[in-house]
């Protein structure tokens, strides 16, 4: 059989996916048989081979990915049609070679012959398709009618959620990047016409239920609407206005999860006002995403706890009023991740790169920025406690929830992470829609360098991955809603946060030497981009810790 004799069929890549996913199914489970003490995963052993897990959880998270695209890309209800079939077909033929050539690479390290893996996944007939749908003719398919249609894409949301985005999207474009480039490029704060645009909206009430003053139905989860926001926020500005609703979705999570009816009743609706803005505080100095190794302490006094110590990558907390923070609560080191528990602090509120301020009693609370290279507009501050005093019953959980802190903190990250994803997305949508626009403008060679094979080649591949990365993002938040896929949030998140970083660097570069220069947003793209990869959980941490040992820990389950 022939490339040139094979007609793309939906088929041929659910065959080929299949074939890949049975494969990756016997690698895994020979990988957990081989790590594995008495039944149990030993993370020990997993360490000594960590590349093989982290590449483990890496091809987990394409595969996963690519299986989603092929089910929206043939779902009428989404909106579909060819252009986007297209993009599954082409995006799954990307994905098989990727796998592939990561097991050929080195098959005994993942319990595999060459024999076996030529034969299950180098078939002629996987070959064929991969050939014929890798064809350059197909990606020129895709842009021209992307450009054809106008559009990247159904989004395949609901009509309240479309409209939803609709006038999120409008805020973005009217309200956020007119103050976008200003606020990056002079490390500057979030304006009030932003903030309080966003109270009026309701938008700090997305993940809280009504009963609480939120705008979440009582009955039900609803990711979803908190994705949309949170993507379309951040097209206009990751550190602006996309990260905003992050810190109340993690505290909201957090007190939905181990708060008392009066911790609910109290927080939740100033939460969802804007009355209240969250900073949290879990990463410190020595501990980032180790955080069963938090040491900062808080010892129990009269009518309340005592703080001291310090914490790093405090984002918004010069603004904040209410700090959800991760303490040691209990003196045993022995009891480790089950000696913490959450304290919500509060503080008034300070603009500015520093903050300092003492309670009446003399407990002091001191905050200083931290220099970045984007994501700017919130601020990221180290902040240090030396006998800072919370009331007793701002415990999460009061005595019940002491030592649950950790896994109260578990609950507010998984919302964390998809909403990482979902900020990934607005960045590669707006770095996509302006390499695309950059690309009709400008002229090399006397013809638009839109009209070059290899440009196309690029925008297509980056608008099919913006588009698979959405849909996939969109399948996570359901399994949310349903009180399940603790995994898979972070599995996208690694998946988006990854390749965010070449879909921006790739707008960045169609722009040639104006892509460097300030003067085109895109530099900005590429810039934010690159935190995804490090805060709400390194992607080292998230794909050997939690995917690559979820992964093996089900395997000796099944």
């Amino acid at each position: 059989m022939t490339a040139t004799a094979v007609k793309l069929e939906k088929s041929q890549a659910e065959k080929a996916l299949s074939a890949q996913a049975a494969l990756l199914n016997d690698v895994t489970k020979r990988l957990a048989q081989k790590n594995s003490d008495n039944g149990k995963v030993s993370v020990s052993k997993m360490d000594k081979t960590q590349h093989v897990f982290y590449q483990l959880a890496w091809m987990t998270a394409q595969q996963r990915v690519a299986e989603n695209f092929i089910v929206y890309a043939w779902d009428a209800s989404k909106g579909t049609g060819e252009m986007e079939q297209k993009m599954a077909l082409t995006f799954v033929a990307e994905t098989v070679s990727n796998i592939r050539s990561e097991l050929a690479a080195r098959p005994a390290e993942y319990e595999l012959t060459y024999q076996e893996l030529f034969s299950k996944l180098f078939s002629d007939e996987i070959n064929a398709y991969v050939e014929a749908a890798s064809k350059m003719e197909n990606y020129e398919a895709i842009v021209d009618k992307i450009v054809e249609l106008g559009h990247f894409g159904a989004y395949g949301l609901s009509e309240d959620h479309e409209n939803f985005r609709g006038i999120f999207k409008d805020f973005a474009e009217n309200v956020v990047v007119p103050h976008a480039e200003h606020i990056h490029r002079h490390d500057d704060l979030i304006p009030a016409e932003i903030i309080n645009g966003l109270k009026d909206m309701g938008c700090f009430g997305l993940c809280i239920p009504e009963q609480f003053g939120g705008i979440q139905p009582d009955d039900r989860p609803d990711n979803i609407s908190m994705l949309v926001v949170t993507e379309e926020l951040s097209r206009g500005s990751l550190g602006a206005a996309g990260s905003l609703i992050t810190r109340p979705e993690i505290m909201s999570k957090a007190l939905l999860k181990g708060g008392t009816e009066e911790q609910k009743n109290k927080w939740l609706p100033l939460l969802a006002s804007g009355e209240k803005f969250a900073g949290i505080m879990v990463t410190e100095p020595n501990y980032g995403s180790d955080v069963a190794g938090v040491s900062v302490t808080a010892k129990e006094v009269d009518g309340g706890f005592v703080i001291n110590g310090v914490k790093t990558w405090c984002t918004f907390a010069g603004y904040a009023n209410l700090l959800l923070i991760l303490c040691r609560t209990e003196s045993d080191p022995s009891l480790k991740h089950r000696g913490l528990s959450i304290l919500l602090a509060e503080k008034p509120s300070f603009d500015g790169h520093e903050f300092s301020y003492k309670q009446d009693g003399g407990g002091t609370i001191q905050g200083k920025a931290i220099g970045t290279i984007g994501y700017r507009g919130m601020h990221s501050y180290e902040v240090s406690f030396e006998d800072y005093f919370v009331p007793k019953e701002n415990l999460l959980g009061g005595d019940a929830g002491r030592g649950k802190g950790f896994y109260f903190q578990m609950e507010g990250f998984a919302g964390g992470r998809i909403q990482t994803a979902a900020r990934a997305n607005g960045v590669m949508q707006a770095a996509l829609e302006a390499a695309l626009r950059y690309s009709q403008e400008r002229k090399v060679f006397a013809k638009p360098i839109y009209d070059y094979t290899l440009t196309k080649f690029k925008i297509a591949k980056m608008a099919m991955i913006v588009q698979a990365t959405r849909q996939y993002t969109n399948y996570v938040a359901t399994l949310l809603d349903e009180h399940k896929g603790q995994m898979e949030a972070t599995l996208v998140k690694l998946y988006a946060s990854k390749i965010a970083e070449w879909v921006t660097r790739e707008a960045m570069q169609i722009h040639g030497g104006m892509g460097y220069a300030e003067e085109y947003p895109v530099s900005r793209y590429f810039v934010d981009a690159r935190v995804f990869s490090i805060f709400e959980g390194a992607e080292e941490v998230m794909a050997l810790r939690v995917v690559a040992k979820d992964l093996l820990d089900q395997a000796l389950a099944s």
